[in-house]
């Protein structure tokens, strides 16, 4: 079992920064994947960035590339979201997540799952 809290949204203007964290306990977090995932309003679910164990594996979907970084501190049990340039489309709920895998970018691998943390952008 992997309990997972998520910390750090907020209501920001479009162009401002913003760091979610989240914070893991259970088993060994140094060995599995971990990601963040965002759903907003009448839509589906979707991965943002995923990151493997040891963090040298990381994806990101296009319309973050350039503007979000995901990091994770195995030493801290915390993976970590900052997102720069926000626009109003990154509007959403943000989920951190985590799969038994060492990395996965499919959504049917994270068994494990945050409360969530709501991230408005106004423009």
């Amino acid at each position: 079992q992997v309990q997972l809290v998520e910390s750090g949204g907020g209501l920001v203007q479009a162009g401002d920064p913003l760091r979610l964290s989240c914070a893991a306990s259970g088993r060994a977090f140094s060995s599995i994947g971990m990601g963040w995932f965002r759903q907003a309003p009448g839509k589906d679910r979707e991965l943002v960035a995923a990151i493997s164990w040891s963090g040298v594996m990381i994806y990101l979907t296009d319309s973050v590339k350039g503007r979000f970084h995901i990091s994770r501190d195995n030493a801290k049990n915390a993976v970590y979201l900052q997102m720069n340039s926000l626009k109003s489309e990154d509007t959403a709920v943000y989920y951190c997540a985590a799969t038994q895998r060492r990395y996965s970018s499919d959504y049917a691998d994270y068994a494990y799952w945050g409360q969530g943390t709501q991230v408005t952008v106004s423009s």
